[in-house]
């Protein structure tokens, strides 16, 4: 009975485990099946409804590379940056986290293990994606810049960001928009980074699909 007992025990333990957000190793970003940037350019547009439907591991990795992944073997990224400083870093909002990208390693590591996507924009429809990103500029890698280059180039370089996103979305047929109506001292106090929160950014799929 006792040895029935444990692996009840250590079964129920596994389970909780598993079940518990961790971080995730993203697979190869695809060459999403040959769409062409005419393609992407084309179809690119904003869209303000999301179905509950999540995305898959392959969606997550091919958005976040062409959003800012490392795409040359000396680590510069798909988005250019003032002077190289690659500021700008990505919060990944999911149902079963937050999580932080990080490019040279291509994965997602957990920060937070709740689902807090209601706590980025003040529209109440944004919480609806299955994913929201949060595009930060992270001034601890702004050296030599004063508060002004800070505030423009951070701008100026989550802009870039987003367009990749915009394209990446366009060619893989899910929505987006870009909001910069999100709570950015409470995301401050949330995350704890050094810095300034630029734009949210939903992502997923038309409700109609």
């Amino acid at each position: 009975m006792k040895k029935v007992i444990i692996l009840l025990f250590v079964s129920f333990i596994f389970s909780l485990n598993m079940s518990i957000a961790q971080d995730i190793i993203l697979p190869k970003h695809s060459d999403l099946n040959g769409v062409t940037l005419q393609d992407a350019l084309q179809n690119r547009h904003t869209a303000r409804d999301f179905a509950a439907t999540e995305l898959t591991e392959q969606q997550l990795s091919d958005l976040l590379w062409c959003a800012n992944g490392e795409n040359r073997k000396d680590g510069k990224r798909t988005a250019p940056s003032a002077r190289n400083c690659q500021e700008i870093d990505i919060y990944v909002f999911m149902k079963k986290g937050v999580y932080f990208y990080n490019p040279t390693n291509h994965t997602l590591e957990l920060k937070i293990g709740d689902d807090k996507r209601a706590s980025v924009a003040m529209q109440p429809f944004m919480a609806e994606a299955p994913v929201i990103l949060l595009f930060v500029a992270n001034y601890d890698k702004m050296e030599g810049m004063n508060n002004e280059g800070k505030f423009f180039y951070g701008a100026t370089d989550g802009g870039f960001v987003s367009q990749n996103v915009y394209l990446y979305c366009a060619a893989a047929n899910l929505n987006t928009v870009v909001l910069g109506s999100i709570h950015r001292d409470k995301l401050k106090d949330m995350l704890q980074f050094n810095g300034k929160a630029i734009l949210g950014q939903p992502v997923g799929y038309p409700k109609n699909k």
